[in-house]
């Protein structure tokens, strides 16, 4: 009699063990097909970039009262996205904050979202642009700024933002001024540079006794690839005529030209290599994340990417270029002054754009 109460006491606790056990495993696959919660999913899977650059605009913002607020806030799809010029002050209007009406702390924080939304050379770039245009200014004393002529020097910058500062819907920021036009397009992850115009006037000049050259490494990278080119190479890729000026400016969006030149295809690795590295001073004007992810971007269309020389190809020359791709048209263009340093570089102009992308517009949904 004990012993088939044991038994059936055994069977009962095996029975109860099972069902606790297949409503455990019952629960467990719908916690495992559930989807997850809304909550915990990023809104846009914007980058870090895009994260730092959106809490950096309203950073910024934060310094301004509603007047400021109201001079530097832009609908994304006005008119003043396409209002930029390489033209100075009191040629050009600009619209927007100015450089010389911020307090210190304003200042300070339009730096912050230029140094996140930017890499370290890009910022350095535009500072030195801004500074070159400072010794424009002292030298062209008692010529600027009367009579509704140009007005130089850094205070001459502005920016403005277009849009809300946001991680999903598109929005842009704008700084410029004479030979410095920056349009960058943050649309969720993906950030655009393009198009945006850095220049420099002089190209050369001396601060705190160090020699600054804003478009140096553009100047220099540019006479290294052409004259890595053998003689063959170079007779394809020098043009048989003078471009002057930039092509695809202020005032030409949507425009394109006909490649020309030699194609990379017909260059070699090193040439390659050479290639990329001038392209990347304009690419790595943008923060590191984004940069990197174009340059991987145009590195997949190199071989149908051209190479186009205009002038002489001794270092210290005025002479233009050219870099066109499915993604990109990049130009570079020496205007013929001379300057104080003796030489004809003393005024550069440079364009930088992507023909499918210029303000984000395979991003942006019309």
């Amino acid at each position: 009699m004990t012993r088939k109460i044991v038994v059936t006491g055994l069977f009962l606790f095996v029975l109860v063990f099972a069902g606790w056990m297949l409503r455990l495993t019952a629960q467990q696959e719908k916690i495992n097909t559930t989807p997850a919660s809304p909550l915990r999913v990023e809104p846009a899977k914007a980058s870090d970039a895009t994260g730092k650059t959106v809490a950096a605009a309203k950073a910024f913002l934060a310094t301004l009262d509603d007047a400021g607020r109201a001079k530097v806030n832009f609908s994304f799809n006005s008119e003043q996205k396409n209002k930029w010029s390489n033209l100075p002050v009191g040629i050009y209007p600009r619209n927007g904050l100015r450089w010389g009406d911020l307090s210190a702390p304003q200042r300070e924080a339009t730096m912050k979202l230029l140094a996140t939304a930017l890499s370290k050379q890009g910022l350095q770039k535009v500072k030195e642009i801004m500074e070159g245009d400072e010794v424009l200014k002292a030298s062209s004393s008692g010529r600027a700024g009367g009579g509704g002529g140009p007005i130089f020097g850094r205070d001459e910058y502005y920016l403005a933002l277009l849009g809300a500062p946001s991680l999903t819907d598109p929005w842009m920021i704008q700084f410029g001024g004479h030979h410095l036009a920056l349009n960058l397009t943050i649309v969720g992850k993906s950030n655009v540079l393009t198009p945006s115009l850095p220049a420099a006037q002089p190209s050369i000049y001396k601060l705190n006794g160090e020699t600054v050259r804003p478009l140096g490494r553009e100047n220099d990278q540019g006479f290294a690839l052409i004259n890595s080119l053998d003689a063959a190479q170079q007779k394809q890729a020098i043009l048989n005529y003078q471009v002057s000026n930039l092509v695809l400016g202020p005032g030409e969006d949507g425009k394109t030209i006909q490649p020309e030149g030699i194609k990379a295809s017909a260059l070699n690795t090193a040439q390659k290599e050479k290639l990329l590295e001038v392209v990347y001073q304009w690419v790595g004007i943008l923060n590191d994340e984004t940069a990197a992810a174009r340059m991987t971007e145009i590195k997949a269309k190199l071989p149908e990417t051209w190479f186009a020389w205009s002038g002489p190809t001794t270092n210290g020359s005025a002479a233009y270029y050219r870099i066109q791709g499915p993604t990109l048209l990049i130009e570079y263009s020496p205007q013929r002054m001379r300057g104080s340093s003796g030489l004809d570089l003393d005024h550069i102009h440079t364009i930088y754009r992507d023909p499918t992308n210029d303000y984000g517009a395979r991003l942006v949904k019309r």
